[in-house]
């Protein structure tokens, strides 16, 4: 059987970046893209830790895909 994994998400917002957890409803405001990402990867271990898969998507502010990280779950 295969879990879903938990997309989290680094998307630029005016004056700021913003991170996002589906389904979690999680949403954290940040003024630095730098300390959103530092966020998100905190997350994705977290949940990671608690056994379940997450999958962290980082854009620019031009809409485009910057980067993608996988979190793995503890076995």
């Amino acid at each position: 059987m295969v879990e879903a994994i938990e997309l989290i998400t680094v998307k630029p917002t005016v004056g700021g970046w913003q991170v996002a957890c589906e389904p979690r409803a999680h949403r954290q405001s940040f003024q630095s893209g730098a300390t959103a990402e530092a966020a998100a990867r905190q997350l994705g271990a977290a949940i990671a830790r608690g056994g379940q898969a997450a999958e962290i998507r980082i854009f620019l502010r031009d809409g485009s895909l910057a980067g993608r990280f996988a979190c793995a779950p503890a076995s």
